[in-house]
């Protein structure tokens, strides 16, 4: 298995290309290599079905990019953090051997998502622990982020990544979906307003653009500080 400076993990299908898609299509020009994790195949999704979302995901991975997308085919609606869950996303974290893992909001209205938050931050911790699944060697990642784009009612953003230049990329890896989101109005975490999604979705994007001072953004949450060596290099004005 290919092993990647970014690993994003996600609950269904098409959550990552909703929160974090930008980053990862941005990470790539900057030459690091990216992966996606999809815990679950979406198989209780009202519309469509895993097959045709299996597809759709594959068509979305050429969009962003990715080296890798992988489902470790846990059950829709039903991701539990327990030792064995822990074991087996951890196995997968090893193989791609990641610096920087992406993980859901630590909040979320599905059950899979904030369930899946913890369990991605337990998987890691895991990951570093020789006797846990010794087949395979133990790698921590350095850090985990989580995708708050969408859910700013939880915690306010660490940092936001400016995707202006990637943002319509971003909508082409969501478009991929048609069978989820041809016609609606919301999806996973993305809230109705009572306009077509993909705009709800421009919508937020600009929203946290604003807060860097561009024209779209995609927002993250740290549990840790971040460091910053030269004051005088902060970026963002006050005014």
């Amino acid at each position: 298995m290919t092993t990647v400076d970014i690993l994003a993990i996600a609950a269904h299908r098409d959550d990552v290309e909703l929160s974090c898609a930008g980053a990862l299509i941005k990470a790539r020009s900057f030459g690091r290599t990216t992966a996606v994790i999809d815990l679950t195949a979406g198989e209780l999704g009202t519309r469509g079905s895993a097959e045709t979302r299996a597809v759709e995901a594959e068509k979305a991975a050429e969009v962003m990019g990715l080296a890798a997308r992988e489902n470790l085919g846990l059950p829709d609606a039903g991701i539990v953090n327990t030792p064995e869950t822990r074991a087996r996303l951890a196995v997968l974290i090893r193989r791609f051997r990641p610096a920087i893992v992406i993980a859901p909001a630590l909040g979320g209205r599905h059950p899979d998502h904030h369930v899946s938050a913890q369990l991605i931050r337990d998987a890691c911790f895991v990951a570093g622990l020789a006797k846990v699944e010794p087949g395979t060697p133990a790698h921590r990642p350095r850090k985990i982020i989580h995708a708050v784009t969408h859910r700013e009612d939880f915690s306010k953003p660490t940092f936001v990544v400016d995707i202006t230049d990637e943002f319509e990329r971003k909508l082409d890896a969501i478009r991929c979906y048609s069978s989820q989101f041809e016609g609606v109005t919301q999806a996973g975490e993305v809230y109705p307003n009572g306009d077509p999604l993909l705009e709800v979705v421009r919508h937020h994007a600009a929203h946290y653009g604003t807060m860097i001072r561009c024209r779209y953004g995609e927002a993250f949450f740290t549990t840790e500080t971040m460091r910053a060596d030269d004051i005088g290099a902060l970026e963002v004005p006050t005014f």
